[in-house]
């Protein structure tokens, strides 16, 4: 096999395949959410449009560009993008607030949300760190402690922005590789518990938040006030039918949820494709899912291995958090759709961790053709 057909062997289409297919979605269903919105907020149907689509050509290449270099190096890179992660997110908390929250570092048009590559970096971090500890992983503190408090800044960061759908995402991921790396069960159990008390403190002191719990405990209540949003969102999903009501044709966009192509952007999938067009997407994000394990278990070593899942279970958990909040399973929380909701460094963030996966699942590859 010559060099160029063995490099073409190595990538993994049915992962590229998803990923692409649900960003080309993406861009396309950004466009159908949110033309009436910017036309009547802006003057521009075009504005979020071209925005995503001039990010879908910055993550395309970022993409290509993560897949072929080394992930081993990325070892590297753990101390210094965690230092410049962190103090991006201190310098978020300083910019003027977008909608009562400091998310986002402002320069001229574009905007960057930190915590969104602070997934990326806590992953990267603790597949690096899990492997180096591998032996040492049954101790509490080295198997729990430290890497819990090093993941624990971030998630403090993030908190104060504040956001406590990320740092959620972000824990449960770090729990998930902490239990594959074979970190001690009894310690993540108590982690586990600890997190509750946190949990509920945060949902119940800020009064917002305390309107989503109410709202996703009765959402049909109150549909005029706290349930509000939830219960459009339910109908939305609900009156799409099994085919939809055809692009560009959901009500629920026609300004009786504000900015819908941002976190609740799969009701008007679901709306305007139908139960079709909702099997289609949870079975793209399923796909990514089977490949990520796939690619876990056949990495060359084991930080491929943590970082494989860890990229896998991030970016699917995530999918199931916000589609599970868009139709009442969860508390409405500010978390996109991956691929798919509106947002530069969503799509930059998750486009480089596919990227990395492809990288994974290449070595892999070339390894088993030596």
């Amino acid at each position: 096999m010559n060099p160029i057909s063995r490099r073409r062997a190595n990538v993994d289409y049915t992962l590229l395949g998803a990923a692409l297919s649900l960003l080309v979605l993406g861009v396309v269903m950004v466009y159908s959410a949110s033309a009436i919105y910017a036309e009547k907020s802006l003057g521009r149907p075009f504005h979020f449009f071209q925005r995503q689509f001039i990010w879908a050509l910055i993550a395309l290449p970022a993409m290509g560009a993560a897949s072929r270099f080394d992930y081993n190096r990325l070892r590297e890179w753990v101390r210094p993008l965690y230092v410049i992660t962190v103090l991006m997110l201190l310098a978020a908390l300083f910019f003027p607030p977008i909608a009562g929250a400091r998310r986002w570092i402002r320069v001229g048009s574009i905007g960057l949300q930190p915590a969104e590559f602070a997934k990326l970096v806590s992953i990267l971090f603790l597949a690096s760190y899990l492997d180096k500890k591998n032996s040492k992983l049954g101790f509490f503190t080295q198997g729990v402690a430290i890497p819990l408090g090093v993941i624990g800044l971030l998630l403090l960061l993030i908190g104060l922005e504040p956001d406590l759908g990320t740092p959620a995402l972000i824990f449960a991921v770090t729990i998930l590789m902490m239990f594959v790396a074979g970190a001690g069960l009894r310690g993540l159990v108590w982690s586990l518990i600890c997190a509750v008390p946190i949990v509920i403190e945060e949902l119940w002191r800020k009064p917002y938040r305390r309107a989503r719990v109410l709202s996703f405990l009765a959402p049909f209540e109150n549909i005029r006030g706290v349930g509000y949003q939830l219960s459009q969102s339910i109908l939305a999903v609900g009156s799409g039918g099994w085919l939809g009501k055809g692009f560009g044709a959901s009500k629920l966009k026609l300004m009786y949820l504000p900015k819908p192509h941002t976190d609740f952007i799969f009701p008007v999938i679901c709306e305007e494709l139908g139960l079709a067009g909702a099997l289609l997407i949870l079975g793209l994000f399923a796909t990514i899912l089977v490949r990520g394990i796939r690619i876990a278990r056949s990495a060359p070593n084991l930080f491929g291995t943590l970082l494989a899942a860890g990229l896998s279970f991030s970016i699917v958990l995530q999918a199931f958090f916000n589609i599970a909040m868009s139709i009442g399973l969860l508390p409405t929380k500010g978390i996109p759709l991956p691929f798919l909701s509106f947002g530069g460094s969503s799509l930059l963030s998750t486009m480089l961790a596919i990227g990395i996966l492809l990288n994974i699942s290449r070595q892999s590859k070339a390894e088993s053709l030596k």
